[in-house]
């Protein structure tokens, strides 16, 4: 019997009746603008990790997020667990200041070849034994926007650990990546969630993809740049199914507030 992958955003509010997760989740922060729901992730993380210069953002924007508390006490309360990275972007009073709250600093400026997002992932699965691998999910804020080929580093990430289960997270969607071969279901929260989404095949074309739960279901069909890839497409269905024979990444746009209320 062919074992399913089940994948679903309610990490992003209390989750509902019936579908509460055991899954651990890491927190890592890149160098671009903190998302509205930063603390919401942050607190549902058990491992916390700052990639660099996302220690500034941190510092600079959680109090922006909390306008009504002194700055340095959302500091003291949002403080990450580890720094990590080539160290060329954060600011040494950000990282004084972390330092003296107990931060663990890494500093890695010797290895260039890889990015920070592949140091901090290395880092969760090399160094937190503590934290179940099978069970880990790690959520990336920052890891869109800006720089284009700051971008696809990011998204290179995901195929360079293609068995472990991290998402890319930013105000207006998010990203995941759906490994060839295997069977995935996608839960889906209308409230928080969608409805554009859209499969996109990375790496090598995808000879054979199949869907259920979408507006415009692919059936068996060929998909790669240069041809087909399904973009635009509406989520139908509380539950969105997928299999193809090729790595596909699956993306998903995040309702703001005001669109929840509609």
């Amino acid at each position: 019997m062919e074992v399913v992958h089940h994948h679903s955003a309610f990490l992003l509010p209390p989750a509902p009746a019936g579908h509460r997760t055991s899954l651990s989740y890491a927190l890592v922060v890149l160098n671009q603008r903190l998302p509205r729901f930063a603390p919401l992730l942050w607190q549902h993380a058990n491992l916390r990790l700052c990639a660099d210069g996302g220690a500034n953002r941190v510092f600079d924007e959680m109090p922006a997020l909390f306008p009504d508390e002194e700055a340095d006490v959302i500091r003291n309360r949002y403080k990450p667990d580890v720094i990590k990275g080539d160290m060329d972007s954060i600011r040494s009073e950000v990282m004084d200041f972390y330092i003296k709250l107990g931060t663990k600093v890494v500093d890695e400026s010797h290895d260039q070849d890889t990015t920070d997002l592949h140091k901090c992932v290395s880092f969760i699965r090399d160094f937190t034994s503590d934290l179940d691998k099978s069970r880990l999910c790690i959520l990336v804020v920052g890891a869109l926007g800006g720089r284009f080929d700051h971008e696809i580093g990011n998204i290179n990430v995901l195929c360079r650990f293609k068995n472990m289960r991290i998402i890319l997270i930013s105000d207006d969607c998010l990203i995941h990546l759906l490994p060839e071969g295997k069977s995935h279901e996608i839960h889906i929260l209308p409230s928080v969630v969608g409805p554009h989404c859209g499969l996109i095949p990375i790496g090598m074309p995808s000879k054979s993809t199949t869907t259920t739960g979408l507006q415009w279901n692919i059936n068996g069909a060929e998909m790669h740049f240069g041809g087909l890839i399904s973009t635009s497409n509406i989520a139908k269905e509380d539950i969105v199914t997928v299999h193809s024979d090729s790595d596909l990444l699956w993306t998903i746009s995040i309702k703001k507030p005001q669109d929840r209320l509609q």
